[in-house]
């Protein structure tokens, strides 16, 4: 954690119970939400202990599926409206997903329309390839996405 935090008293929430399901949900190659959802609720916020769930960046109703057009959209909500941290978090909501789709989805992430102050430059530079590659491609800033990816704090 950084010692200037943006937001230094988020409001955190309850983590919700996960649901069980035993069915096959890839058998007809469909892509679920809830899944998605169970998928990265867990990546822990860049600046706090606390997971994209419990701080409320994330919800399963930020993300949608058009199985029919193949796209997935994906949305969150950052804690403040200047938030520093907006593109470190998808970043790692990208990352995260690399290999979780079927090949045919374009996975489009955003943050939530007035949710940002500059929200059209944070969602062109996470939907970009080749800024999301060169971003990846810095070592501390790789090391910041692995961190919220793979903490075991929550």
């Amino acid at each position: 954690m950084t010692l200037g935090l943006i937001n230094a008293n988020p409001v955190v929430h309850a983590k919700k119970e996960r649901v069980a399901r035993t069915e096959d949900l890839h058998a007809d190659d469909a892509v679920d939400p809830l899944e998605i959802y169970d998928f990265v609720r867990d990546i822990r916020d860049p600046e706090h202990p606390y997971s994209l769930e419990q701080l409320s960046v994330l919800s399963e109703e930020s993300i949608t599926v058009d199985d029919k057009m193949g796209r997935i959209l994906i949305t969150f909500t950052p804690t403040i409206q200047h938030c520093s941290m907006a593109t470190v978090i998808g970043l790692c909501l990208r990352v995260k997903l690399k290999h979780f789709f079927p090949p045919h989805y374009k996975v489009d992430i955003k943050v939530s329309p007035g949710s940002h102050a500059d929200e059209e430059s944070v969602n062109k530079q996470l939907n970009d390839k080749e800024r999301v590659a060169a971003a990846l491609e810095n070592p501390n800033l790789r090391q910041l996405v692995d961190e919220c990816l793979y903490s075991n704090e929550l």
